[in-house]
C-alpha cells in the first residue's frame, strides 16, 4: 500500500474518535503516504504525531465534484486515482460519490456511515478495516501525555450545544471551591461557543480563549485533572492523556464518552441541571489528585 486517502468530515471530536482507525492504518503500512480530507484545523493534530502526512481541506471546492453526476476534472480524476485505498466516511446517501471512485477503479474503496452506529464512536470508524485484517481492542489514541508534575487542573465550561452544558452559575460555583479548598491552579479554557463562560470564570485562573489547537496541547500537558461535557476538547484532554471528569446529559457516554481507564463521566438524567454541585463535588474527592 503506496497511498491512502481518508474522506471524514466533522468537528474536533469527530476527527479525534477517528483517530483509532488512523493508528491501524499507520501501523499496518508505515511507509505509506497517508492523506486527509476532512477538518484542516483539527487533523493538523496528526500530522504532529505523523499518523498523517498530508491534511485537505474540506471546504476546498474540488470535492463538491464528489457529489455531482458530471465527470470529474482530468486532473482531479487522475490524482484520486494513485490512491491504492480511499476510507470514505462523508455522507453519500445517492452513492454518488461511491460512483466517481469506482469508476476511477480504486483497488480498494471502503466506506462506512458519517455518524457512529456502535458504541464507542471509533470502533465504527475502524470496523471497515477488518474487511483487510486489521482489528484492535484499543479505541483511544494517545497524542501526548501529561508533563511530570503537573500541577494545573484545566475547566472547559462549553461544547456544541448548550443542551450539553452545566449551568454556568454552577461551574462558578464550582470554581470558588476549586480554588479555595482545593488551592487549584485553573486553566480556563474557552471557544468562540463559549463568551459568557469566558467573561464569568477568567477571574479564577489562566484564560486559555480560543488558543489554536497546536497552543492547546502543550498546556494540556501541564494539567493534572480536567473538567468538561462532551464536547471536543474533552477528547482532546483525553487524549493528551489528562485524568478526566466528564459531566453528560442527553447525549450517550457510552458512544461519545473517550474510552479511556483516566477518563470517568457524570451523568444524572438527560438535562445537565440535573447534576447538582455536591454531585461533582463528590466525585472529585474520590478522582482530583491532591496537589503536589
Amino acid at each position: 500500500m503506496r497511498k491512502i486517502l481518508v474522506l471524514r468530515g466533522g468537528a474536533l471530536g469527530d476527527f479525534l474518535v477517528t483517530l483509532p482507525a488512523l493508528a491501524l492504518l499507520r501501523r499496518r503500512w508505515p511507509a505509506a503516504h497517508l492523506a486527509l480530507v476532512g477538518n484542516a484545523t483539527a487533523a493538523a493534530l496528526a500530522l504532529d504525531s505523523r499518523l498523517l502526512d498530508r491534511v485537505h481541506s474540506q471546504h476546498e471546492s474540488r470535492w463538491a465534484a464528489l457529489y455531482t453526476d458530471a465527470p470529474l476534472p482530468a486532473d482531479f480524476a487522475a490524482e484520486l486515482a494513485t490512491f491504492d485505498l480511499v476510507l470514505n466516511f462523508w455522507p453519500d446517501p445517492d452513492h454518488t460519490l461511491a460512483r466517481h471512485f469506482h469508476g476511477l477503479s480504486a483497488p480498494i474503496f471502503l466506506t462506512s456511515s458519517a455518524l457512529p452506529t456502535v458504541a464507542p464512536a471509533a470502533a465504527h470508524y475502524c470496523a471497515p478495516l477488518r474487511t483487510l485484517g486489521l482489528t484492535t481492542a484499543t479505541f483511544h489514541h494517545a497524542l501526548a501525555t501529561p508533563a511530570p508534575g503537573a500541577r494545573l487542573v484545566a475547566v472547559h465550561a462549553g461544547s456544541g450545544s448548550i443542551l450539553k452544558n452545566w449551568p454556568l452559575a454552577r461551574w462558578t460555583e464550582l470554581c470558588t471551591a476549586l480554588t479555595r479548598e482545593h488551592r487549584a491552579d485553573l486553566l480556563l479554557i474557552t471557544g468562540e461557543a463559549d463568551p459568557a463562560a469566558a467573561t464569568a470564570l477568567a477571574p479564577f485562573g489562566t484564560p486559555a480563549h480560543r488558543l489554536p489547537l497546536r497552543e492547546l496541547v502543550p498546556l494540556l500537558a501541564q494539567c493534572r485533572f480536567f473538567l468538561g461535557h462532551d464536547s471536543g476538547i474533552s477528547h482532546l484532554a483525553a487524549a493528551c492523556g489528562v485524568p478526566s471528569l466528564l459531566l453528560f446529559g442527553p447525549t450517550d457516554p457510552a458512544l461519545w464518552a473517550p474510552p479511556a481507564p483516566h477518563v470517568h463521566v457524570l451523568k444524572r438524567g438527560p438535562a445537565l441541571d440535573s447534576i447538582s454541585l455536591a454531585d461533582v463535588e463528590a466525585a472529585l474527592r474520590l478522582r482530583l489528585p491532591p496537589r503536589a
